[in-house]
């Protein structure tokens, strides 16, 4: 791991102490969780959301022959709906 300096405001400190200590961990973790969820993007739960697609993708059918060749055609007269 790198060592970084950052500075908090007081309120920040005193809040994250005391969660650090709720949730039994150290400020350090509790910090590096945050960071990981910047990381990730600004909405924490899209990754839960493209793993859920994925896992979805080929478990359902839509009847359609040629929608593989053709799925461009299909996703431009769905939206037009």
């Amino acid at each position: 791991m790198i060592r970084t300096q950052i500075q908090l405001t007081e309120e920040q400190y005193h809040a994250l102490k005391k969660m650090a200590a709720v949730k039994k961990i150290s400020m350090a973790e509790l910090i590096r969780l945050g960071v990981d969820q910047v990381l990730a993007g600004s909405n924490p739960g899209q990754n839960e959301r493209i793993q859920r697609a994925i896992k979805a993708a080929g478990r359902f059918r839509s009847g359609v022959k040629d929608l593989s060749r053709n799925h461009d055609a299909y996703l431009t007269g769905a939206f037009a709906e």
